[in-house]
């Protein structure tokens, strides 16, 4: 898990409000090593949406949601693949996401757990965001890492796919 730096004019949180996700300006996207880690998956959620409500006492709650149909891996019939039981499991489970369990500032860190839901399973995850305040907007950027077995998520012939999955996420939020 690691944080990426943002610029913050202060360490002080920004006023309470809530917050809501600008899918054209976010990013949610995954890297899988595979072929024995030679090679990188790489994809994106085209569909996502999310909120962040900070409550006057400095507490933050964020859930972001994502289609899972909207998988992109750039490669059609992989994403085809990705949509099936063997992975996602779309038909049965068309949404995915997280939930925040708790959300703590410190300095220029978001420290968050929550739970990371996909293919009908929930998995505990934390994780450290940067996360900046420029005027009506919010920006908030992490990098985690989750394995995706935990999901049921175990198709793997001759054991190419690697684990764990590395999950980036930049999102730009507008007061709502």
């Amino acid at each position: 898990m690691s944080t990426t730096d943002i610029h913050q004019p202060s360490d002080e949180a920004p006023s309470s409000a809530r917050w809501v996700l600008d899918p054209a300006r976010s990013t949610v996207e995954f890297r899988v090593p595979h072929f024995w880690s030679l090679i990188t998956v790489k994809g994106t959620f085209d569909r996502i949406d999310g909120s962040l409500a900070i409550a006057p006492e400095g507490s933050w709650t964020i859930a972001v949601g994502l289609e899972a149909a909207s998988i992109d891996s750039g490669n059609a019939r992989r994403d085809k693949h990705l949509r099936s039981a063997d992975f996602f499991d779309v038909a049965q489970h068309p949404r995915l996401g997280f939930t925040s369990t708790s959300a703590v500032r410190e300095g220029d860190v978001l420290r968050v757990s929550g739970e990371l839901e996909a293919a009908g399973r929930r998995v505990p995850l934390s994780f450290e965001a940067g996360v900046g305040e420029r005027g009506d907007e919010l920006e908030v950027e992490a990098t985690t890492t989750a394995d995706q077995r935990a999901f049921g998520m175990t198709w793997s012939p001759l054991g190419m796919a690697r684990t764990p999955a590395t999950l980036y996420m930049k999102a730009r939020l507008v007061r709502a």
